[in-house]
């Protein structure tokens, strides 16, 4: 066999996933492991959603609504939005595929920061397009910087707010700023996928940038059941926009491509405003308890406004994520990420931060950190 693969292809590092939680625990011969390292949501899903897909489960002999319309309309009730403003994705980072399909021919610019989602850059990569990377400075976007490398060929700019792995947000005012510095002919993707974490007197008013776009940059907002609202498992997430941007979106999505368990468990999750009530509420207090019990151990906890945080562990990141795993504790070294003194954590169930906290003392103390 010969493979007639073209070098934008071959040069594309693929996705690194991580490990099974039964293979880490085989491999470490330890057992009753939590995992801190994925951004999941440790509530699990709603039980209403659970119970929405059980009672569907016999139609899975049908074909999925194509237009998924019912989701949408809840959708359309929960953000403002029009039902034509939203599109959706098997998972957030589907909607992205599609924004550089529509958007990006070979050779032309997309502008992302690093560090923060791999997938952009690796999207625009399939694409033949090319990436402007603008590093982080002081943990935030720099959007100046940003601004001045837009050029005639960049057609998206991609920004995580809240950024992952800092938790860091864009003010509004400084997001006004940037967005009257762009030329028109640049689309903005704001990747909200921690959004819900964030206080309603700080979010930036998407609706506003997306109704009022004439003569302006495109706003995009993308958004995700993965986080706040415990899906993970189904991989649904979805973009806020201006139509004349959604019916492009539609042109390259396939058909079916949010499954019916999908529909079914986000309309329920949608409904079950209990359960997500009690996900920010406990994501809150777990976050400000494991920032004091942190700093007290004599690491640096970094503010966030989302469900982890990062901290500065005064040594070897990879050194303390190994000696944690054999605690059977998970966590995120950010050492690849050019943190090589960080760790990153979701915010747990209360049992799961008191054993984080108490495996990271014993850690700290083995290794010398402290």
């Amino acid at each position: 066999m010969k493979l007639q693969t073209p070098e934008n292809i071959l040069r594309i590092i693929p996705y690194p996933p991580g490990k099974p939680l039964d293979e880490l625990e085989r491999e470490y011969g330890i057992s009753d492991s939590i995992k801190l390292a994925s951004n999941e949501n440790p509530w699990g899903p709603s039980p209403k959603a659970v119970q929405a897909i059980a009672e569907m489960l016999t139609g899975l002999h049908r074909y999925p609504d194509g237009s998924s319309y019912y989701l949408t309309q809840a959708l359309a009730r929960w953000t403002g939005a029009d039902p034509e403003e939203i599109v959706l994705g098997n998972g957030s980072n589907e909607v992205i595929e599609f924004l550089i399909k529509a958007f990006v021919n070979p050779g032309d610019e997309v502008i992302t920061s690093h560090p923060s989602f791999l997938m952009y850059q690796k999207f625009v990569q399939v694409r033949g397009g090319e990436n402007t990377i603008i590093e982080l400075r002081d943990m935030q976007h720099d959007l100046a910087t940003i601004a001045e490398s837009v050029s005639e060929k960049t057609r998206l700019i991609f920004i995580d707010n809240p950024n992952n792995p800092t938790g860091t947000l864009i003010s509004k005012e400084a997001f006004a700023t940037f967005m009257d510095a762009l030329p028109e002919t640049v689309i903005v993707v704001l990747d909200e996928a921690y959004v819900d974490f964030v206080a309603e007197e700080e979010r930036i008013d998407i609706l506003s940038y997306v109704h009022n776009s004439q003569n302006k940059p495109g706003l995009v907002s993308l958004r995700t059941f993965s986080k706040a609202f415990g899906l993970a498992g189904l991989r649904v997430g979805f973009g806020i926009m201006p139509q004349e941007i959604a019916d492009l979106l539609h042109r390259v999505r396939q058909p079916f491509n949010i499954n019916l368990p999908g529909q079914v468990g986000a309309l329920a999750a949608l409904a079950d405003k209990e359960h997500y009530t009690k996900t920010l509420q406990e994501t809150t207090q777990g976050l400000k308890w494991l920032s004091e019990q942190v700093g007290r151990l004599g690491c640096i906890p970094y503010p966030s406004h989302t469900n982890f945080f990062l901290i500065d562990v005064n040594g070897d990141a990879t050194r303390l994520y190994e000696a944690m795993l054999y605690k059977g504790v998970i966590v995120r070294s950010m050492k690849t990420y050019g943190f090589p003194s960080f760790i990153r954590i979701t915010i747990g169930t209360t049992a799961e931060n008191i054993r984080f906290i108490n495996a990271l003392k014993e850690c700290l103390n083995e290794l010398g950190y402290v």
